[in-house]
């Protein structure tokens, strides 16, 4: 370990395991070390289920109605990935791809008056559903018509909006949508989390609702997919990337102290021994003193025996519980898998919930989800702080990445990823140049 490294991160989560891959494949010397004995840091998945219960300190065994432990894969986070994201475009650049298994989420739902109604994936199921009147659905229809013509870069498709200064509110207006269909293209489709898109330049929200449709026009149910065992496949199948590049892995490693000379890294010590380095990239669990909080998430891990009500039975879903409708700033979503996506015993489901903090009683603020899941077999209730850089590493070369947020994706986890590693190499974060350096080491296929 007494030896000079490029890169050294600390802590195997998602985006860190990425950017060591990355690191790696760009032909950088990469030490990648965790103090846990497991891969995934925040974001693993927890094998068996009798781990699960001691993380969270539950008296007792799991009891026998729960199968077998070892049957049980169960994320920390929940998250999907959106069929058409940057994520998916990762995992293809890299061909991490070949090291798993992805399904298609059955169907998102959204939380109207309190009943959930299926997010419309065909023009048929839209013309269909009951989540609008009729006219409304035409004036809808005009709207997303609207949205699939358009492209920045062609004026022609504005119709008189200015992408960059028209607000989102004002293109409401012009389609003449009413306040529940804006609720639920807002929070279903562009899947904001609160209501502050409305004034902000509408390219974004534009830009967003496209990504949902392309990722659902990829596999038809949904725009989600997921991968067979769990989230932490993902950290495991970046850091084999990372290692057929050469990088190095270390588990289990308890980590001495982060060596700064002069305001810079130099090095990381570790059970007596000291590994140089030029940068360090970590989360921040291991720099306390160089994060800040900015709020909290909370995320309630239930068991169930049955699917989800109103939802066909599906073996996988997403609920989105819009803010308005339950008198909130920030949206509540449930995240449903089941033994489909081998991360549960036979016949058992886990949905997850998670929002934003906003009260003094957190639990209180996710009753309505919880109340659609009833009956609950067993909860998981964790509070997580939201952590964030107090700067940006330039001075120091300590990269730190952001704590995993309560979006129901992997979009913001992404640009995380693409923003470090601008502020690390000085260049814009390129897809296609991934692909190149793979080929350059590899041959085309």
């Amino acid at each position: 370990m007494n030896e000079e490294y490029d890169v050294i991160v600390l802590g195997t989560g998602l985006t860190e395991c990425i950017l060591s891959g990355i690191m790696s494949v760009n032909g950088k010397k990469v030490l990648h070390m965790d103090r846990n004995p497991y891969y995934g840091g925040e974001s693993a998945s927890i094998t068996p289920l009798e781990d699960l219960y001691k993380r969270f300190k539950i008296p007792g065994a799991p009891p026998a109605s729960m199968g077998r432990g070892r049957d049980w894969n169960v994320d920390l986070i929940p998250k999907f990935l959106m069929a058409n994201g940057q994520l998916v475009k990762m995992l293809l650049y890299t061909e991490v791809t070949r090291y798993l298994d992805f399904k298609v989420t059955e169907g998102s739902f959204v939380y109207k008056g309190g009943k959930i109604y299926k997010v419309p994936s065909t023009e048929a199921e839209a013309l269909a559903s009951s989540l609008m009147g009729l006219f409304e659905k035409r004036r809808f229809r005009k709207f997303l018509v609207y949205v699939a013509n358009f492209d920045e870069k062609d004026s022609r498709t504005f119709e008189g909006v200015d992408p960059k200064k028209t607000p989102m509110r004002e293109v409401y207006k012009k389609f003449d949508l009413g306040q529940d269909v804006i609720d639920f293209t807002g929070h279903a489709l562009a899947l904001y989390r609160t209501d502050d898109y409305l004034d902000e330049p509408c390219c974004e929200t534009i830009n967003r609702i496209k990504l949902y449709s392309e990722s659902l026009a990829r596999y038809g149910k949904s725009p989600y997919l997921y991968p067979l065992y769990g989230l932490g496949e993902l950290p495991q199948g970046f850091a084999r990337l990372s290692a057929i590049y050469g990088g190095t892995y270390m588990l289990n490693k308890p980590i001495g102290e982060i060596i700064v000379e002069n305001g810079r890294v130099v090095g990381v010590k570790s059970e007596g021994e000291i590994a140089r380095c030029k940068q360090l990239i970590c989360d921040p669990s291991y720099v306390k003193d160089r994060v800040e909080k900015v709020g909290q998430v909370i995320r309630v891990i239930c068991i169930l025996s049955h699917p989800i009500k109103n939802t066909s039975d599906a073996s996988s879903c997403q609920i989105i519980i819009p803010q308005n409708q339950v008198n909130r700033k920030s949206d509540i979503y449930v995240c449903m898998i089941s033994s489909a996506h081998n991360v549960a015993a036979q016949g058992k489901y886990i949905a997850i919930v998670s929002t934003t903090v906003e009260t003094k009683e957190p639990e209180k603020e996710i009753r309505p989800a919880l109340e659609l899941l009833e009956p609950i077999e067993q909860k998981f209730v964790s509070i997580s702080d939201l952590l964030v850089p107090k700067d940006l590493g330039t001075e120091s070369q300590i990269f730190i990445s952001r704590a995993y947020d309560a979006t129901t994706h992997f979009e913001t986890t992404c640009d995380d990823i693409k923003d470090i590693y601008k502020r690390m190499t000085g260049s814009e974060f390129d897809f296609e140049e991934m692909k190149r350096k793979k080929n350059d080491i590899y041959g085309e296929d």
